[in-house]
């Protein structure tokens, strides 16, 4: 799937027109019935089954899943239908198809952006509307097959809806279509379970704490743990392919950026380590010392790393990106070149000649949206507020996966200790307390 992009000067883009606010629409029969029929295709080319149900006389519900891949919105409509419901979605679906979207109920909003108006979309669509909202936690897909991180006191949230909550977790959808493995589809069956993680009652009488922790304990699922424990077998030769974009930090000798997954085989152009991805999503070194076996083991490993260059001060992102900015439905902006900057201090965005300048703290978000091969331009890294969103795209060999831990690292740093980050960037040692 491609999105529109127009090339503009940064000037041109900028004397546009904001987008306008989009208030949740109720989707007809015809949108459901029809996003229904094309769903099913790929469905049952996924033989796709799932256990538990809903009550679709009663609600409006919350519905929580998990994101995976693509198909997630085609499992909700197999699931969910007659049912309508609006879906939370990112402000790039509406591209193009803002006319489409909106009627088939999507209510756009920007990743990891401070939108208070999202909880008053949510609120007009279940108490006006009375229409169920869906809505994916999680705001991206995982890469290494774990949940990713969650809003804090999501409970917050519950309590102002005020509504029963379903949670809906796939099986299989990251097998069949994991986000570094470049859109290549395998054939993998998909499943899903439906219940419901609250009551209106419960949510009311449960304090946020607790609320907090049951969606913590639903979303603490492991996809290479479970195709391990199923035996689900992934046979396609091209099940590596772009596995660097998880891996990009050799185990071996260290380094970043050499890693390369191709076909079955995992390498290191650096030291020449291989591995074997197996058809059970298992690395085995081909000279028979396998430091990690498990995918997310050695994607934590990663993490940890970069939690010790943030301690030390070494961590820094210094890189040129092509820009393309979003601030409407129509297209987006690709406005020139520039630099992105990544430090303890948060992200630095200049370029277009000197007339872009943008600045994120750290502590504004704790998350960041990257993603592998957007809309088929490239890897991103997207930064921005409520005024535009900036999709920053560096150099092939540059692991956006990175930039993403070391922004959730860096963010749990300063919730921790701020004047410990401020330390460290003063240049003054740091000891963590563990």
């Amino acid at each position: 799937m491609k999105i529109k992009t127009v090339y503009k000067s940064y000037d041109e883009v900028m004397a546009l027109p904001k987008a306008k606010k989009i208030k949740p629409k109720k989707p007809s029969i015809f949108f459901r019935t029809l996003v229904r029929m094309l769903s099913q295709m790929d469905l049952r080319k996924a033989r796709f089954k799932f256990t538990g149900q809903i009550d679709k006389r009663k609600g409006p519900y919350l519905i929580l899943m998990n994101h995976s891949s693509f198909i997630d919105l085609k499992i909700a409509h197999g699931i969910l239908y007659p049912m309508p419901f609006s879906i939370v979605c990112t402000h790039d679906a509406l591209v193009g198809k803002k006319w489409l979207m909106t009627r088939i109920g999507c209510v756009p909003t920007k990743k990891f952006v401070s939108d208070v108006s999202l909880i008053n979309d949510m609120k007009y669509a279940l108490k006006k509307k009375k229409i169920s909202v869906l809505m994916y936690p999680e705001a991206g897909y995982s890469f290494d097959g774990k949940a990713t991180a969650l809003p804090e006191n999501f409970g917050r949230l519950l309590k102002i809806l005020d509504v029963p909550v379903i949670y809906i977790q796939t099986k299989g959808a990251f097998h069949r279509d994991p986000l570094y493995n470049g859109l290549k589809i395998r054939r993998v069956p998909v499943s899903a379970h439906v219940e419901q993680l609250f009551t209106k009652e419960q949510i009311k009488e449960f304090p946020i704490e607790t609320i907090n922790e049951k969606i913590r304990l639903a979303f603490s699922f492991d996809n290479f743990l479970w195709q391990k424990e199923t035996g689900l077998s992934v046979s396609e030769p091209f099940r590596a392919d772009g596995l660097e974009r998880i891996i990009y930090r050799c185990a071996n000798c260290n380094t970043e950026g050499k890693m390369r997954g191709e076909g079955t085989k995992l390498y290191c152009d650096h030291c020449g380590k291989s591995y074997t991805l197996t058809e059970f999503g298992e690395l085995k070194a081909d000279d028979g010392n396998t430091e990690f076996s498990h995918i997310p083991d050695w994607y934590e490993w990663e993490r940890q790393k970069v939690r010790e260059e943030l301690l030390s001060g070494e961590y820094t992102l210094d890189v040129p990106v092509s820009i393309g900015i979003m601030l409407d439905y129509k297209a987006l902006y690709m406005v020139g070149s520039g630099r992105l900057k990544h430090t303890l201090e948060g992200f630095c965005l200049t370029g277009c000649d000197g007339k872009l300048s943008y600045t994120q703290k750290a502590i504004s978000s704790y998350g960041l949206n990257a993603d592998y091969y957007w809309y088929e331009i490239g890897d991103v890294i997207c930064i921005g507020d409520n005024n535009a969103l900036y999709y920053c795209f560096p150099p092939k060999d540059i692991p956006v996966a990175k930039t993403r831990l070391a922004t959730e690292e860096l963010y749990k740093l300063y919730k921790i200790n701020a004047s410990c980050v401020k330390n460290i960037i003063s240049g003054k040692t740091v000891t963590e307390n563990k």
